[in-house]
């Protein structure tokens, strides 16, 4: 019998039910209560004069506050009234903050650094009944919604009589509004009840208590952001001092570990790119004496990549410190799944690392698209259910992502939030796969953003790099990835470009564009809106003639339509090299075209309307004879002739051929396989010749593999095939025993369950290759040629069907774009684990795949 196959659900720890006092007020009435005496609230600011409130001070305060918006509140409605705060990082902050929800009323943050549209949505869609500011603050921008200051609030604060502020309260009932950043399109509100935000603190005093000696407690984050709430409501909860930290003192790393140093603080919550800036800074400085409070520092808000993760160890050893990865977003409560890091180890044999598993009450599940629970190992997409999920968004806005939970059986887990994210289950944890929306398709290929981000940071003097796809879906489409550079280095943008023609398919290639700096949001994260449109009302995409260095003088007015779409394009696809112009005289590959670009070129053509054969657009010598091949596309045109008998022809293999085919399979795997180049050090030609000898006997007698020979009788190429279901076995000796453990362990679940059964149904195309002597254009003109010959041969036979595994970029884009395969099966190589529990391709790029393809004839 065979094994059942996991499914794909992880669940929390369940702990005890919601109680009448899970309300934030109540908890912190019971705190002040404890350390009436002890500081509550401390801050600094910019000229270096110190505030302070001590608990009791602040439960007095805060109860006045709350006195006077209780009389602003409709007694129909009074637990949804909502009192919108835009105000900067002080210790009135948090005061006004417990203020409201002391009221039975909810806060929504506002940035003062929003711009007016942004509020403008704001005010009308969640229509608050005021909006707290500051003396001086331009009161135009709130849209005609009644605003008070904080100093006219506190002044009413005092001359209120100290009536009770009981009055009927449920832990249901809202507590906190926060809006979505805004950075995949309009803001919604997300509506954060007191028992969700306290789901979630009580979750961290239990995993990540404070210390004994914890007394301090830092709030540095943007009141907009999901992670202030457990900032403040954390340490003010349990007794700790708020130490309210200025936004100006944390995008300065030198001041901000001051402060930290400065206060012993012991935990911190930073998104990546903050926790990069601060090893930046500490890279300087020694590291002996330096933030030895600091024991626990929380990644949240992005993707943490392991070499950012390693440079932590690095920088602090193991042990004495922990790095948390947290995963979430507002809609659950910020962080819904945790993996703790304390050493180096951890990050061994691994290119991701792990968002963990999920909170206290919480439960997640891997779906397929009909929301179907995958095996354990296999990506999907991933739903949150349990306490940490919001009551859903103002206005009911989205409500498609907030669902009926199909798994569920307890009623506590009985919704479900929609994430977009991809993730798989693995060994007890959560692997973040990047965001539904971050997958694209590039002429039938699957492209993960977030691959082609990391590809880009890998490049010499990278810095920071961010991978958009600007009209993902459109003929238009393009990747862009913008990037900073580190000071000092010379690194430009055809450098990056030249680096990652190395390393990714053409496919996967972005346009690259440097900046200064990458903007940002209020709250940390990438500003993606304002790439996209700096993007978009620039030159960047434009047909700018200047920018793509394309010249159109000496072209007839009859060519000009042509060449309007082929120099750009051209362009576009070699980059921006500046070694030449594209003009009528210039050649495809004196320019840096190259085999691989050349079907792209040709690809793009067809998209934007004309047809050209690849053979047509190798051999043109200029521009200028592309132009004059280029035809309109019509539905019923082939995209190019069928194979020229005077230039090429082919031949059934025999024996013959012996020496020149297993010399050409000889030089060119062992040159440039792109499987066998992981392994050179441990195999050899003679390996080749080994194989070759024990395969020869059969691949004869089968008679479906050929040579093809130029017309001067010189071999150039050799295409090997065996019938699916009639495959000798081969026993080897060598290293090249890994290769064909890997190409069994990809096709033999897809030969068993998804292709015809039977002799005679399918050709298995498994090597095919050019000589090695031949120029870029000859090698895709024979490549292209017995491509085609191949599916001829597998006509004349009969067969239904083409099945292979292609390694080659070359090759993968020659069956997806020219000839049509269906691909049954993407994997990356770097993934596959060996018998032996070895990785043999481990140092493969996260780039490199095997694709299995299929193309049936009929």
């Amino acid at each position: 019998m065979g094994s059942i196959l996991q499914q794909s659900v992880l669940k929390g720890r369940q702990t005890d039910s919601i109680k009448e006092k899970d309300l934030l007020h109540k908890l912190f009435k019971e705190t002040a209560a404890n350390y009436s005496n002890r500081l509550a609230i401390y801050h600094e600011d910019d000229h270096g004069k110190e505030y302070t409130i001590s608990y009791g001070e602040l439960s007095e305060l805060t109860n006045g506050i709350a006195r006077v918006l209780r009389k602003f509140a409709k007694p129909e409605s009074s637990s949804q009234s909502l009192v919108a705060v835009c105000m900067k990082p002080s210790h009135r902050l948090p005061t006004v903050l417990l203020a409201i929800v002391k009221a039975g009323m909810a806060y929504l943050p506002l940035d003062v650094e929003f711009p007016m549209t942004r509020i403008k949505h704001v005010l009308q869609e969640a229509r608050p009944l005021m909006v707290l500011t500051e003396e001086g603050a331009d009161q135009s921008i709130y849209d005609g919604t009644m605003t008070m200051t904080y100093e006219e609030l506190s002044e009413r604060a005092r001359q209120e009589e100290k009536d009770d502020l009981d009055h009927p309260e449920n832990p249901e009932q809202l507590a906190i509004v926060l809006y979505t950043s805004g950075s995949t399109g309009t803001p919604k509100g997300v509506l954060l009840p007191h028992a969700t935000v306290l789901n979630r603190l009580r979750w961290q005093w239990r995993e990540l208590p404070y210390a004994s000696d914890e007394w301090q407690c830092v709030f540095k984050t943007s009141l907009t952001f999901v992670d202030s709430l457990s900032e403040i409501w954390g340490p003010l909860l349990q007794g700790r001092t708020l130490v309210v930290v200025s936004k100006h003192v944390t995008r300065d790393p030198e001041r901000f570990v001051q402060v930290l140093e400065k206060h012993k603080i012991q935990r911190l919550v930073l998104v990546p790119s903050l926790l990069h800036s601060m090893l930046m800074y500490l890279s300087l400085r020694d590291k002996e004496n330096v933030l030895r409070s600091l024991k626990l520092w929380v990644c949240s808000g992005e993707t943490l990549p392991v070499s950012l993760a390693d440079q932590f160890f690095a920088t602090f050893g193991n042990g004495d410190k922990v790095l948390a990865n947290f995963y979430g977003s507002t809609e659950i409560m910020g962080d819904v799944t945790y993996y703790l890091m304390d050493s180096r180890n951890q990050l061994q044999s691994t290119d991701k690392v792990p968002i963990g598993k999920p909170l206290d009450n919480c439960i997640v599940y891997i779906v397929d698209k009909e929301m179907r629970l995958v095996p354990q190992g296999e990506v999907g997409e991933l739903i949150v259910a349990g306490r940490n999920l919001a009551a859903g968004y103002l206005r009911d806005n989205d409500s498609r992502k907030f669902q009926e939970n199909p798994h569920a059986i307890d009623p506590e887990y009985s919704r479900i939030y929609r994430t977009g994210d991809y993730a798989r289950i693995s060994k007890g944890v959560v692997t973040y796969e990047g965001r539904v929306d971050s997958q694209i398709k590039v002429r039938g290929h699957r492209v993960d953003l977030t691959e082609v981000e990391k590809a880009v940071s890998r490049a010499p003097g990278v810095e920071n790099v961010v991978v958009l796809c600007y009209k993902p879906g459109e003929l238009s489409q393009t990747l862009l990835a913008f990037v900073t550079i580190v000071n000092g280095t010379s690194t430009c943008a055809e450098k990056v470009e030249s680096f990652l023609q190395a390393t990714l398919p053409v496919y996967m290639l972005p346009q690259i564009f440097i900046l200064d700096n990458i903007p940002l949001l209020t709250n940390g994260k990438t500003d993606r809106q304002t790439l996209l449109k700096q993007y978009e009302t620039s030159n960047l995409c434009s047909d700018n003639d200047e920018y793509l260095n394309c010249d159109y003088v000496g072209i007839a007015e009859k060519d000009l339509e042509k060449a309007k779409v082929l120099f750009p394009t051209v362009a576009s696809v070699i980059g921006r090299s500046g070694r030449a112009n594209v003009t009528l005289d210039a050649n495809f590959y004196e320019l840096g075209g190259n085999s691989l670009n050349s079907i792209y070129t040709v690809t793009k053509l067809r998209d934007q309307g004309y047809e050209i054969g690849i053979t047509e657009f190798i051999t043109a010598k200029s521009l200028a004879e592309v132009i004059d091949r280029m035809r309109i596309s019509t539905d019923d045109e082939p995209v190019e002739k069928n194979l020229s008998e005077d230039q090429h022809y082919y031949e059934m293999l025999d024996d013959s051929h012996r020496e020149d085919a297993i010399e050409i399979i000889t030089e060119s795997f062992y040159s440039k396989a792109d499987l066998e180049q992981w392994l050179i050090t441990e195999i050899s030609r003679d390996d080749y010749r080994e194989l070759m000898e024990r395969l020869w006997v059969p691949l004869v007698e089968k008679n479906l593999s050929f040579v093809v020979k130029s017309n001067n009788g010189r071999t150039i190429g050799v295409g090997l095939n065996f019938d699916l279901w009639d495959e000798p076995e081969v026993i080897l000796d060598s290293k090249l025993t890994v290769v064909f453990d890997f190409l069994e362990y990809l096709e033999a679940p897809i030969r068993e369950h998804k292709l015809p059964k039977g002799k005679g149904q399918i050709i298995h195309n498994f090597m095919m290759t050019t000589h090695s002597d031949l120029n870029a254009a000859e090698n895709v003109i024979v490549m292209r040629e017995m491509e085609e010959y191949c599916l001829q041969l597998a006509k004349r036979k009969e067969y239904a069907g083409i099945f292979t595994t292609n390694t080659s970029p070359l090759t993968q884009q020659l069956g997806i774009d020219v000839f049509g395969y269906e691909t049954m099966l993407t994997y990356q190589v770097n993934k596959y684990i060996a018998p032996d529990s070895t990785k043999p391709f481990g140092e493969a790029p996260d780039s490199q795949l095997a694709i299995c393809s299929l193309k049936m004839i009929n």
